[in-house]
């Protein structure tokens, strides 16, 4: 009996260790519960967003702000949801959205915190905040969204909104992560590296229930988010809201730069949108609604729509001419409509008379002249080579190609070269006879809205232009715009040529544009009436004022609106005098052109 009690030992021992070994594998590898427990009484890692940058206008006025929202998180290895209907009553979201959202959460990070719902608002968030310590794995994050004080200059501002699969994948800094807010148009895409600033990350104690116990060891490890820079833009906020009202309810573009140093001083997009249409979590709603809008408020006219520049190419001509010195002032051609329709006036005409009351046969022949130089004796081959040398010409005055603005998505227009003809034609098939049109600003050729404000301000500089843009400063510091908008372009005429042009452009408003004419300021003008085989002809105007010391250039475009003398002078001597004046003296020009009543 006594020689059994070490074997009964050893089998006591033997059985407990096996208990306890089994307990310690269920507890270690099966049952993971306390694993979670021992996690979440550790460290949470928050990133801190920081605010974005603000934009002002050129006199200080805000233009964009930030508002806070909040963004629950989920972590899905931690969360745990009990009551389903209970959950989906407290956070107002469906089961549907509950089903998508987790199983999105899970697909990016089992472990990491993504984006459960977005952009809960300060309300929202006071009413749910205190049952979040029901739910462990929930925690909130706040972010901002952009607000604007003045429903004004949408297109140019831009938007912001969360960041695209596409976009995740082309960043090559690293920056960014699913869920991150970016600027998607306007300045706000343009300036992103500017204004997002730099993001923080503050490290935080949590207990078993996800209760927020203090930050980490006093904070050590944590690093502070940077504010984005603000911006100052060259936007006129008063200017622009006046365009906006003389613009409601039309079709088109109005541009104004200040012709010194290329700053945009208003553009507008018509028809526009109230930009706080496009923040909250409202946002992905508000742009499906406002895409499907046949009249489409969110294309940018002013960099995107590309029109005939009709008459007011003209000018162009002339510059071009007097330069190769195929024109003079005195050179002189009859009004044959026969070459081309025209509205009546005195014939013959000088140069001066050509510009004053826009004669359609007189570029006629002077764009035959500059074309046709007879460098060579074979017709077809002297019209290519004239055609060419011209088109180099034209390009020199910020045509045919982007200007370089700064904001996403501009197009360049079009002026045809030799090998578009040889394209459609074949090579040595066509003459001056096929792209005569190019002579009054019609046929093949294209341009955008801001290029048309840019040869306003040419003119107005007697032949140099700044890239236009809408920076003025960053954080107040004026050292800080890019170079590229700092730089002058000489367009190869010389100055001395533009003194008859502008004496012209003053006196083309009593022929073409008697609504336009101020009289204390001296506006210099052209209208255009752009042909438009689709309905009723486009209204173009470019001008500048005053003629002597230029302080506005301005191009304005309005859709289906018919003579240039109408809808758009009208519509730019009235900018013109509220940027100078900051007042209206005419108020029944003003009536006339919120009514919009321009082809009756």
């Amino acid at each position: 009996m006594n020689d059994q009690r070490p074997v009964v030992i050893i089998i006591f021992v033997f059985l407990i260790a096996v208990v306890l070994l089994t307990k310690l594998f269920m507890i270690q590898v099966m049952d993971d519960s306390f694993l979670k427990r021992a996690e979440r009484n550790a460290i949470q890692r928050v990133v801190d967003h920081p605010y974005r940058g603000l934009v002002y206008d050129r006199n200080g006025k805000l233009l964009v702000y930030n508002n806070p929202i909040f963004d629950l998180m989920i972590v899905p290895k931690e969360f745990e949801m009990g009551d389903t209907t209970r959950f989906l009553e407290l956070f107002g979201i469906t089961k549907e959205h509950l089903i998508e959202s987790y199983q999105a959460a899970r697909k990016y990070s089992y472990v990491k915190p993504s984006t459960f719902i977005k952009q809960i608002s300060t309300n929202e968030f006071a009413r749910i905040q205190d049952f979040l310590i029901d739910y462990p794995g929930l925690f909130i994050m706040t972010r901002s969204v952009r607000s604007y004080p003045e429903p004004v200059a949408a297109h140019a501002l831009g938007y912001i909104g969360e960041i695209s699969g596409r976009q995740l994948e082309r960043d090559s800094s690293g920056y960014y992560v699913q869920g991150d807010y970016v600027g998607l148009s306007g300045m706000e895409r343009f300036y992103e590296d500017e204004m997002r600033g730099k993001k923080g990350v503050k490290y935080k104690m949590v207990n078993v229930r996800g209760v927020d116990k203090g930050p980490f060891k006093d904070g050590e490890y944590d690093t502070a988010s940077v504010a984005g820079h603000n911006i100052n833009s060259s936007i006129d906020m008063e200017l622009q809201k006046y365009g906006e009202l003389l613009m409601m309810g039309k079709t088109g573009s109005v541009v104004a730069i200040e012709p010194k140093t290329g700053e945009i001083l208003s553009m507008i997009s018509a028809p526009f949108y109230d930009p706080n249409t496009l923040t909250g979590s409202e946002f992905s709603k508000s742009y499906t609604a406002l895409n499907a809008l046949e009249t489409k408020p969110l294309f940018n006219r002013p960099i995107m729509a590309t029109y005939p520049p009709g008459s007011i190419f003209k000018i162009v001509q002339s510059l071009i001419g007097l330069q190769e010195g195929v024109l003079t002032p005195e050179t002189t051609f009859a009004c044959n409509k026969s070459l081309v329709a025209c509205h009546n006036h005195p014939s013959p005409l000088n140069l001066f008379g050509a510009i004053r009351n826009s004669c359609n046969p007189y570029y006629h022949q002077a764009f035959r002249q500059i074309i046709n130089q007879e460098v060579s004796s074979n017709t077809y081959k002297d019209t290519e080579i004239g055609l060419n040398a011209w088109r180099d010409n034209v390009l020199k005055f910020g045509l045919g190609g982007t200007l370089g603005i700064d904001m996403p998505n501009e197009k360049g227009g079009d002026v045809p070269s030799s090998k578009y003809y040889d394209h459609f034609y074949g090579n040595g098939r066509w003459k001056y006879s096929t792209i005569y049109s190019l002579s009054i600003g019609q046929g093949e050729l294209l341009v955008t809205p801001i290029q048309m404000a840019n040869l306003a301000a040419i003119f107005a500089n007697k032949g140099y232009y700044y890239t236009p843009h809408l920076i003025r400063a960053i954080d107040g510091d004026k050292s800080q715009i890019p170079q590229q908008y700092l730089t002058k372009h000489e367009v190869g005429v010389d100055a001395h040529h533009f003194d008859m042009v502008q004496d012209a452009m003053v006196q083309a408003l009593y022929g073409t544009a008697q609504r336009a004419i101020m009289k204390d300021i001296q506006i210099a003008g052209k209208t255009g009436t752009a042909q438009n085989p689709h309905g009723e002809d486009h209204s173009v105007f470019i001008a500048f004022a005053p003629k002597e010391n230029p302080q506005i250039a301005i191009a304005v475009y309005v859709e289906n609106a018919g003579w240039g003398g109408r809808a758009a002078a009208s519509t730019a001597s009235l900018m013109i005098e509220k940027y100078l004046r900051d007042s209206i003296s005419r108020p029944d020009l003003e009536k006339y052109v919120i009514a919009g009543n321009f082809i009756y």
